[in-house]
């Protein structure tokens, strides 16, 4: 004889019997499966006002997204408590010393340079907001209507979910109220999100990290551009020919002309060289192509 198999929980109780049709039978009453044969069941669902929850002590936890309505900015050094979230979130993207990143946060002031921070509001009355995302502002040299965004970062777990927008978006409202025009930065391979913001190609800028002092307007000369494709003229390496002094006897005869080059260069072009989404011509400190995008606000 073939023993009746029973398993009770608070949630089913699972019946097996030895006959070869089985009967599932979910209580509280929420569904019957009857097979109608063995090949083919027939599930019948009987219609009740009971939920069917799961036991919270296997149910995982899973932390809420922001609400991106909720979300502020906040600069870092009006909330000197999140110093060391901020310091950890940027250090997710880009290692660094603790000691380091903490005193450039520091240095966050309304002076500029700014570090500002894409803040949750708490879970609870007792915890500290959540850090989000952060970027860093600095005046622009000679352009005093201008911002360079730098260090723009978004918690690894919440990208692709538009804090990343909302980021740029409060920044520019950020800068707006505080009487700036137009934004800078630079990116290696985010061009196409913001394109999306309304950022165009532009020009290299130079950013103020002491804005007491004003940095010299040829420092944007020694910026780093890849080495250029064309190959040098030979005349640019020639000297000017002094004429020889008049001597006594007779005089030499002329030194025969120069041949004359196979190909002619063609003069460069005026301004900035181009670049496109696809390929620039700027490279930062390490050599690594680099985009310069700004936009009107």
């Amino acid at each position: 004889m073939q023993p009746e198999l029973t398993l009770r929980s608070n949630l089913a109780t699972l019946t097996l019997d030895p006959a070869h049709q089985p009967e599932l039978t979910l209580s509280p009453r929420l569904a019957e499966l009857t097979p109608g044969s063995a090949c083919h069941p027939e599930m019948i669902l009987s219609p009740g006002s009971t939920e069917l929850t799961l036991d919270p002590a296997h149910q995982p936890e899973e932390t809420p997204a922001p609400n991106l309505a909720e979300l502020t900015l906040e600069p870092v050094h009006c909330r000197p408590e999140l110093l060391d979230a901020c310091a950890d979130l940027i250090n997710e993207q880009w290692p660094r010393s603790r000691a380091s990143r903490l005193h450039s946060l520091g240095q966050s002031s309304d002076a500029f340079p700014l570090c500002l921070m894409l803040l949750s509001p708490q879970p609870t009355p007792e915890a500290a907001p959540i850090v989000v995302g952060h970027a860093r502002l600095s005046r622009v040299l000679d352009r005093p209507q201008s911002l360079l965004v730098e260090t723009v970062v978004v918690a690894r777990a919440l990208r692709g979910r538009g804090f990343g927008r909302r980021l740029m978006e409060g920044l520019e409202v950020f800068a707006q109220a505080r009487g700036f025009r137009r934004l800078h930065l630079t990116t290696h391979d985010q061009l196409q999100f913001y394109a999306h913001l309304g950022y165009q190609l532009g020009e290299p800028v130079q950013g103020l990290v002491f804005t007491s002092r004003r940095l010299p307007a040829t420092l944007l000369k020694a910026f780093p551009r890849a080495p250029s494709s064309r190959p040098p003229s030979r005349a640019s390496s020639l000297t000017a020919q002094t004429a020889p002094r008049a001597s006594k006897g007779p005089s030499l005869p002329p030194p025969p002309p120069l041949p004359e080059p196979l190909t002619t260069s063609p003069s460069p072009p005026a301004g900035p060289p181009p670049q496109s989404l696809l390929e620039t011509q700027y490279q930062d400190l390490r050599g690594c192509p680099i985009f310069w995008m700004e936009k009107d606000i």
